[in-house]
């Protein structure tokens, strides 16, 4: 029997979503875990598979439309069913194909930005002398200048998520040219694109018989301020926002601080190089040292549910990504199974995908444990913020060459300076303080790590 296939929940508190593109096409036999479409979250691409099989018969939504949660997106024919099962299943569930061709339209156009022509001016009341000094008013623009992203009679093609962001952050996507299907407009088009400066307020009319008062203009800011632009935030900011303040106000967060020698590392590392097929960084090191050490101490490698602790077997690590629009945390899978290469071309893919705005809903949910490392910004040490629900993250430092005493003896040695978060709920002062040595005998004699 016929049946629709219906916006999924991609995110919690989310009531609707951008069907960004279909990967499969009418008349296409799916099956199940079959991915059928991507769609567009704050942060992600989410990829949303079919949870039965059969052949589709309509795709009731085009892409870059908006969809609220539970609304029919398409219909799933199954074996022997033709085109009359489709309308009786639309039909059968008071769906009215009208109203979404009309929703559909609606969400798609955007009425261009096109200026009115000026009305004919009125016959001036004034001398001719006085008219010929009247400045000529400055030709409008031509809207077609700019060449948009347009589909028939002018209309302007992007996804909610696009137009959403241009809003925010104030800019004309009539001067944008969309890549995506069909000359859409999609997030990458406008990413890096700066945002609109404010526009400064509109001066106060000023009467002709008051001549004096042109030199009475208000100042804009106080003396001696400084300038500046209030940029709105986007989604991803917002979201951010949202969750590190949410984790700094319930989340009872403690520090631990430790010091590792890593000449060791350093010198192991250009061995590995010399016959890797992949340049290995001492974060892929630290990774896989964070790995070995939740396998030594299995009780940091847990998460607090409100109600109860669930404590896991294998190993899943998020990693912090800078993007253009964000911090975003992508999750390495089994990295206690992978060898280094591996895990260094892992994190390699996720952290291209993660900045090109390509990364998906899923490959940001999971893991116990989170690494940030700002190392190669020359950073010596700092603190960061856990990711819930994870139960840790460790903040990872520039490793660099420092004084420190040996056998009694003033030496300099390559130290790394590392800082673990901690959630108190899951993770007891000293099962941190356990953790973290396993860690520090991990990274200090990293032969360890490749056994």
């Amino acid at each position: 029997m016929a049946e629709l296939i219906r916006m999924p929940v991609v995110l919690a508190g989310v009531e609707e979503a951008a069907l960004q593109n279909w990967l499969v096409d009418e008349g296409e036999t799916v099956t199940v875990g079959q991915p059928l479409a991507e769609i567009e979250t704050e942060k992600a691409m989410v990829e949303f598979t079919a949870e039965v099989e059969g052949t589709i018969g309509r795709l009731l939504v085009k892409p870059g439309v908006s969809v609220s949660v539970g609304e029919p997106i398409a219909v799933l024919l199954g074996a022997g069913e033709g085109a009359d099962a489709i309308d009786a299943a639309l039909a059968a569930s008071g769906v009215s194909t009208e109203a979404l061709a009309a929703a559909e339209e609606v969400e798609q156009a955007v009425a261009p930005q096109t200026p009115a022509p000026p009305a004919a001016p009125a016959a001036p009341a004034v001398t001719a002398p006085a008219a010929a000094e009247a400045p000529a008013a400055a030709p409008a623009a031509s809207p077609a200048a700019a060449g948009p992203a347009s589909g028939e009679g002018g209309r302007l093609f992007a996804s909610p998520i696009v137009r959403k962001l241009a809003r925010e952050r104030g800019i004309d996507l009539s001067g944008v040219t969309g890549t995506g299907p069909g000359g859409r407009i999609v997030r990458r088009d406008i990413e890096g694109l700066p945002a609109a400066p404010a526009a400064p307020a509109a001066p106060a009319a000023q009467a002709p018989a008051a001549p004096a008062a042109a030199a009475a203009a208000p100042s804009v800011s106080a003396p001696g301020s400084a300038a500046y632009v209030d940029e709105p935030a986007s989604g991803m900011r917002k979201a951010i926002a949202r969750r590190l303040t949410e984790s700094k106000s319930t989340v009872p967060h403690f520090y631990l601080t430790a010091d590792c020698k890593v000449d060791a590392l350093l010198a192991l590392r250009q061995q590995v190089n010399a016959a890797a097929s992949r340049k290995i960084s001492v974060n892929d090191f630290v990774v896989k040292a964070v790995a070995a050490a939740l396998k030594d101490v299995p009780a940091a490698n847990a998460i607090w549910l409100g109600d109860s602790v669930r404590r896991f077997s294998g190993v899943d690590i998020a990693v912090a990504v800078a993007t253009d629009g964000g911090l975003l945390t992508p999750v390495v899978r089994g990295v206690d199974t992978l060898g280094l290469e591996a895990v260094s071309a892992t994190i390699a893919d996720l952290a291209e995908r993660a900045r090109a705005g390509r990364i998906k809903q899923d490959e940001l949910e999971g893991g116990s444990f989170a690494i940030s490392n700002l190392g190669m910004y020359g950073v010596k040490e700092f603190a960061a913020i856990i990711n819930p629900p994870q139960s840790g993250i460790l903040a990872v430092g520039a490793a660099g060459p420092r004084p420190v005493v040996e056998d009694g003896q003033l030496a300099v040695a390559n130290i790394m300076t590392v800082t673990l978060s901690a959630d108190h709920r899951v993770v007891d002062g000293a099962v941190g303080a356990e953790w973290l040595a396993a860690f520090v005998k991990r990274i200090e004699n990293p032969l360890s790590i490749l056994l």
